[in-house]
This record gives C-alpha cells, structure tokens and sequence, in this order.
C-alpha cells in the first residue's frame, strides 16, 4: 500500500515538474527579451508625465515585471522619487504580482486557456480600477517621497538573488543585447526552477496522502464562507507561484472548490505579510491598507466568478 502512494507522488512529481520546466524556460527566455529591449527606466518615466492614464499605464508596466516581491520595491521607490501619483504605482503593486508573464504562464499550464484569460482580466481590471479609485480618493498623497522615503527605507535593501531583477539595462549593441537575453533567462530560470520542483514535490505528497475528506471540510464547499477563508489564508502566506499552482491543482483534485482555490492564489501572491511590510517602506498606512483591502476583494471577487459562473 506504501508502495503504491509513493510511486502515485513520483509519477505526480514527473508529471507536474516535466510540464512545469518547459513552461518556465520559454518564459524565461520571453521576460529575458522584454526586459533587454523594453527598457525599464524609460517607462518608469513616461509613467510620471501621462497622470491621466497612470493607472492604466501602471498596470501595464506591472505585466512587464515578473519580479519577485522584493524587487517589486525597488522600482517602486524610483517611481516615487520621479513624483509618480499614487494612482500609478498602487495601480503597479497590485499587477506586477498578480498578472505579470509567469504568473500568466503558470496559470495557462494549470487550467488552460479560459480559466487563465478570466484570471488576467479580473486582476488587471483590479489593478486599474483599485489605482483610479485611489486616485480620486482623500488617499491619494499617501505616498513617501523625499526624506520621508530615505528614513522609511533605512536598513532595507532587497536580497542579492532579486535585485538582479531590477538592474540597469545596459546600453550594449544588439548582438550583446541577445547575450545578455540569454545569461538573464538563464538566472531567472535557476531562480525560479528550485520553487517548481519544490512544488512539484509538494503535489506529489498532497496526491498521495493528503486526505481528501480535510480539504473539502474546510475549503470544499461552494459557499461563500469558503471563499472567504481561502482568501484571507492566502493574505498571511508567502505563496510563491510557482509551488502554489502545482499543490492547488492537488487540492482541486481532492475536492477544494475552484473559487477557493483561485482565491487562495490571489490572496497569497498578491499581498502577502513580506511583501505588505516591504510595500510599507514607500506607502504610507492608509495607501497600504487600502492595497490589502484590493488585494482582498480581488480574492474574494475572483472566487465567486470561479465559483459560480464559470
């Protein structure tokens, strides 16, 4: 019997790991080439002159930045010091993790097409709609700049592995640009591989012992209340993509809801307690509970589409 749950988690683990690597070296090699021939301080800028579209355009440059959490800040911190409005960068927190190509493509892989062109235009609408809304809110100069930025951000820096992310663009001629594409997707690849087979690994153990009569006690049911909870399990963690979709694609086959199951991503990727703390360094406390509060009701909103209408 032992025998035949371990090689149940090993034929998981090939299955979801093999799938998983092609997925992620071709986007690696795509975020490779945006990021050599989009250059990045080149938008943060247009983003400063063009307020009336910051929003749109922040959530924009969010789907051009698979950054990790970390690095996110960052960019962040640049767009402040430019005078960004807060519309604009809220608009970019909230899409850079939620919607950026890796995440898109892990999606895709997961649940295919339909699921993931429904998950894409119900982040970038939030990411859009959350940044507008706090544009015009009383809210809307809750952002550090100046001074204030340099005191909120001494002692923090991003690790080695994710300021690599952010890095200046080198002015290099095209036939370097396509080395630099290369040796880049190539960091981003190992980077991110350890997470996917961790994943992986982490499938293959649900598939084989996790018992299927937990998961739908707690997050099976198709009401409202799962959801919910789902959401707010997800806002504590630090869900890592590319280990979340692998396990929840488990969980969905031991009976979790898809509307949790969406709604645990959003939540977990979207803002989770390191990346609230390290957003907390550019906003201010209103800014940062109302970026929560979007994340949150993405989640819970995401849910009930899946849930109900799909």
């Amino acid at each position: 019997m032992n025998t035949d749950k371990m090689m149940v988690a090993l034929d998981e683990f090939i299955h979801v790991g093999g799938g998983l690597i092609l997925i992620i070296a071709a986007v690696s090699i795509l975020t490779g080439l945006i990021r050599e021939f989009v250059p990045q301080d080149k938008l943060q800028a247009k983003l400063t002159k063009h307020d009336k579209w910051g929003s749109l355009l922040g959530a924009s440059f969010g789907m051009l930045t698979p950054f990790c959490s970390a690095a996110v800040v960052p960019v962040t911190m640049g767009m402040a010091t430019m005078g960004t409005s807060l519309g604009t960068i809220l608009s970019f927190l909230i899409s850079a993790p939620l919607c950026n190509f890796i995440v898109l493509a892990m999606i895709y892989a997961a649940f295919g097409f339909k699921v993931t062109a429904i998950y894409l235009a119900l982040t970038f609408s939030a990411a859009v709609i959350g940044g507008w809304l706090i544009s015009k809110s009383p809210w809307k100069n809750e952002v550090r700049r100046g001074d204030e930025l340099e005191l909120a951000t001494n002692g923090k820096s991003c690790s080695s592995d994710c300021s690599s992310d952010s890095a200046e663009i080198l002015h290099t001629t095209n036939s370097d640009k396509f080395k630099n594409v290369l040796k880049f997707a190539v960091s981003l690849f190992k980077r991110i591989i350890p997470y996917v087979l961790l994943g992986a690994l982490i499938s293959g153990l649900s598939a084989a012992y996790l018992p299927a009569e937990l998961v739908e006690k707690y997050v099976g049911g198709g009401d409202l209340s799962s959801i919910i909870i789902a959401a707010l399990i997800g806002i504590p963690l630090y869900l890592r993509i590319e280990m979340a979709i692998p396990l929840l694609n488990v969980l969905i086959l031991k009976g979790m809801g898809m509307g949790p199951a969406l709604a645990l991503i959003i939540g977990g990727t979207g803002a989770s307690l390191p990346e609230i703390a390290l957003v907390s360094s550019v906003l201010k406390r209103k800014a940062v509970l109302a970026f929560v509060l979007i994340i949150l009701s993405t989640a819970v909103t995401g849910g009930v589409i899946f849930q109900y209408i799909i």
